[in-house]
């Protein structure tokens, strides 16, 4: 094993010691109660999840099938260090160093220049392949130790990862004799008052067991789960605390993705919303003529509205209203449409007769469902909404996004849409069509629970003539007009007629 080549002019560091004062400060909106001190790990998300960051001075276990990310884990958690005046070693077993730079170079990260700067050391600590291939190489701990401590002391590093101890623990088919080596390890890292992470690489799906040698029971403070596993066209990843010794954290898997130039980022359902603790609720109008009326006023800012009912039932020439009312408030409107080109959302506005292009204050996003998975395009919403900061918002088709999936990561999907679209204090309007059209189904049932008004549409046809209704099944925290009323789309645009006739008993 060989230490990687340095830069010439390395500034000297002090002592380690001087970590043993007060402790570095945890990520940002630590949770009380959270448990040990901890910091903050870099990667969106995850912070919320582990309810603070990593815990300080300790070591973490990211353990993960091939592809899950476990390196890209690890870099993020020291570039966010170097960010934060902490300076970091990376210790690969595996990947040359000159590899590790290329890939993280994709992220934005210069770290040719954080190396310059001794804010960031590679060490190469890959086990030496013996020229005899029928016996295993030795492996030395104490060696290891050295070429870390060396790095350290030159770089006054406060975070250290080690990429992947795989490569060393399968060279002992003795699993007694690999844990101890493993504990031998820890314990010399845990004298030089550093926050560890270690990478460890698991079978196709890790449910609990890391591997043969029983890292996460003998050894580790803490262990990450990464998963990667295929739903439909797509890889569905989720991380997951597994446990953190002496801290609190959320249980359960979480999806994350890998966005381009940040890296890992976990998607976190809030579990209550803060619009939960506003002031008074103020309303907009719906563009609806006969709505606002059978809503009590129109919709909450801060609500997400969901409009159902089955093909040609009026739902995308309600929400294009919707829209356009913003438009004639000055409001800016972001519009994402799952089943329509840009051209024929611009059209439905036409129709009605508001130019969304000429306004400048709409902002049309066309995107095809299957180009990404349904993370990514939870990605992509709130990314949109960073970006444009609307006041409305109108997502239309979204019920196309339920073939990406399971129906538990389309309901993950969901929940991350209407948590986020709650706390940013936007008015939402989701359309969506039932698997099996009903008279009043409300969407499919992942919908219903989670939006705060439903509008179920129907058509009931009369002789030769198809009649629209609406109905405004629930609506929270408000009264409202429950009849069914009818749907009238023509040159005016959108309206609510007079309330329909109670359709005659069968037989």
């Amino acid at each position: 094993m060989t230490d990687a080549p340095q830069p010439p002019t390395a500034p000297a560091r002090p002592d380690p010691s001087r970590w043993a004062g007060p402790p570095v400060p945890a990520a940002d909106g630590q949770e009380p109660g959270a448990g040990v001190p901890k910091v903050a790990s870099g990667i969106g998300g995850f912070d919320h999840v582990s309810m603070g960051g990593l815990p300080l001075r300790r070591t973490t276990v990211v353990a993960g099938p091939a592809g899950a990310a476990k390196t890209l884990f690890g870099a993020q958690f020291l570039a966010e260090g170097v960010r934060r005046g902490e300076p970091g070693v990376f210790v690969t077993l595996e990947e040359p160093a000159a590899d590790l730079r290329a890939n993280f170079r994709t992220l934005g990260w210069d770290v040719e220049a954080w190396e310059a700067a001794g804010d960031w050391r590679f060490v190469d600590g890959s086990p030496l392949a013996p020229a005899d291939t029928s016996r295993r190489p030795d492996y030395s701990v104490e060696t290891l130790t050295a070429q870390i401590g060396a790095a350290v002391d030159r770089t006054g590093a406060r975070r250290l990862v080690l990429d992947s101890l795989s490569a060393v623990l399968s060279l002992h088919a003795d699993a007694v004799v690999a844990r101890q080596l493993l504990r031998t390890l820890i314990l010399r890292l845990r004298g030089m008052d550093l926050t560890v992470v270690l990478t460890v690489e698991t079978e196709a799906d890790p449910d609990g067991s890391l591997s043969r040698y029983g890292v996460e029971e003998f050894v580790a403070d803490n262990v990450v789960l990464l998963r990667n596993i295929r739903e439909g066209i797509f890889r569905r990843r989720t991380v997951e605390v597994l446990k953190m010794r002496g801290a609190m954290h959320h249980k359960g898997d979480v999806p994350f993705t890998i966005v381009h130039r940040e890296g890992l980022r976990v998607l976190p359902v809030t579990a209550a919303s803060r619009s939960a603790h506003r002031g008074p609720r103020t309303r907009l109008s719906s563009g609806i003529a006969g709505l606002d009326e059978m809503t009590n006023g129109g919709v909450f800012r801060g609500s997400t509205t969901l409009v159902s009912g089955p093909t040609g039932s009026g739902k995308t020439m309600m929400v294009t209203q919707f829209a356009a009312e913003g438009v004639r408030s000055g409001e800016t409107v972001l519009v994402v449409a799952y089943e329509e080109s840009h051209a024929q959302v611009v059209a439905n506005g036409a129709a009605l007769g508001c130019d969304f292009e000429a306004a400048g204050t709409v902002h049309i996003r066309s995107l095809y469902p299957e180009a990404a998975s349904l993370d990514d395009h939870l990605v992509e919403f709130r990314t949109l909404v960073q970006r444009v900061r609307p006041a409305r918002v109108v997502l239309d088709g979204l019920s196309a996004l339920e073939r990406l999936g399971s129906p538990q990561s389309y309901r993950g999907f969901l929940l991350g849409v209407t948590a986020f679209a709650g706390d940013t204090d936007l008015a939402t309007f989701i359309t969506a069509t039932p698997p099996v059209p009903t008279p009043f189904s409300s969407s499919a049932d992942q919908l219903t629970g989670l939006v705060d008004t439903v509008i179920a549409l129907r058509q009931r046809e009369v002789g030769a003539t198809v009649h629209r209704g609406l109905h405004v099944q629930r609506m929270r925290g408000s009264r409202h007009d429950s009849t069914v009323r009818e749907l009238v789309i023509d040159d005016r645009g959108v309206r609510v007629g007079e309330r329909l006739p109670t359709a005659p008993a069968p037989g």
